[in-house]
């Protein structure tokens, strides 16, 4: 009997001990409905699950009030860390202090910089920006009418825009002719109806397309196939999403997208993360992992 009530006692303190050392991690972004956000977010989930963690996903639909609640709630629930994706940690600052100060690490994926969160593992968004605008200005041999799909509330959309702005100074026979703030969640299909109205405005005037990431680019090929299927314009983006490398390879108006590796984002945050929660140190603030441009040449296609 003695035995078993020591054997009993083990058990439970070696039950107590695998809690107490259990690792809670919770990816918080506002996107989850935006491909490439939810394939950081799945990605970093899988990281995290091949080194024992425990991740959720907690999604707030584009509410940054609910974003900032629900950090509060990670930080009172003892959570081992935050990783926050497709957020500017600035947006949420008190939260993001807070969860620092209660020793919660936080990192980034697709965010940006912030003296609280440990590192930020993203594209070079700015570079990223500057490449689509010259690929896109090249295409149109330097001149002609463009539409602009951009997200300023995200950072690193934000940044391309900025690229953007920058390139147009350098390019004064490139007008844009149409712009449109794109709404997330929802984003192909706010680029479909905005470019549905933009083509019964501009016409045959559009000669291209700048999408500041691929979604509002795809609403934009499949507003104009059922709109004006014989537009001739080109169309460009970033990401590298299934559906707008498939459009590629169908020798559509979309002619190319630059791929961020978000999977290896989300390795890089989370090999970070764990030096992190081991007592080291990231090895940066920021770090950036390369992007490849995507065109039907690429791909193997000739088009016509």
């Amino acid at each position: 009997m003695r035995r078993f009530a020591i054997g009993a006692a083990v058990a439970a303190l070696l039950s107590s001990a695998s809690v107490a050392f259990a690792t809670d991690v919770a990816i918080l972004t506002p996107y989850i409905s935006s491909v490439p956000t939810n394939e950081m977010a799945q990605s970093f989930k899988a990281e995290g699950e091949k080194r024992g963690w425990t991740v959720t996903i907690i999604d707030t639909r584009n509410d940054f009030g609910q974003l900032a609640s629900r950090i509060e709630d990670t930080v009172n629930a003892k959570a081992s860390a935050i990783v926050l994706i497709s957020t500017d940690p600035a947006q949420v600052s008190d939260q993001v202090a807070l969860a620092t100060k209660s020793g919660i690490p936080v990192i980034s994926l697709d965010g940006s910089k912030n003296a609280n969160v440990a590192v930020n593992v993203t594209s070079n968004n700015f570079d990223l920006g500057a490449q689509l605008s010259d690929a896109l200005f090249k295409a149109l041999g330097g001149k002609g009418n463009i539409v602009k799909f951009f997200h300023s509330a995200h950072p690193c959309v934000h940044q391309r825009e900025l690229a953007l702005d920058e390139a147009l100074k350098n390019n004064p026979d490139i007008k844009v002719i149409a712009d449109h703030f794109v709404k997330v969640p929802g984003p192909i299909d706010d680029g479909r109806v905005a470019m549905e109205n933009i083509l019964r405005q501009h016409g045959d005037d559009i000669n291209g397309v700048w999408a500041a990431w691929d979604d509002p680019g795809v609403g934009a090929e499949l507003a104009t196939e059922s709109e004006k299927p014989d537009a001739k314009f080109i169309i460009m983006g970033i990401d590298g999403s299934e559906q707008a490398i498939e459009m590629i390879k169908a020798c559509s108006r979309y002619k190319a997208t630059f791929r961020q590796d978000f999977p290896k984002m989300a390795a890089v945050g989370a090999a970070e993360l764990e030096k992190i929660l081991g007592g080291g140190k990231a090895e940066k603030d920021e770090i950036f992992v390369p992007a490849v441009m995507i065109t039907p040449e690429s791909l193997g296609v000739t088009c016509p």
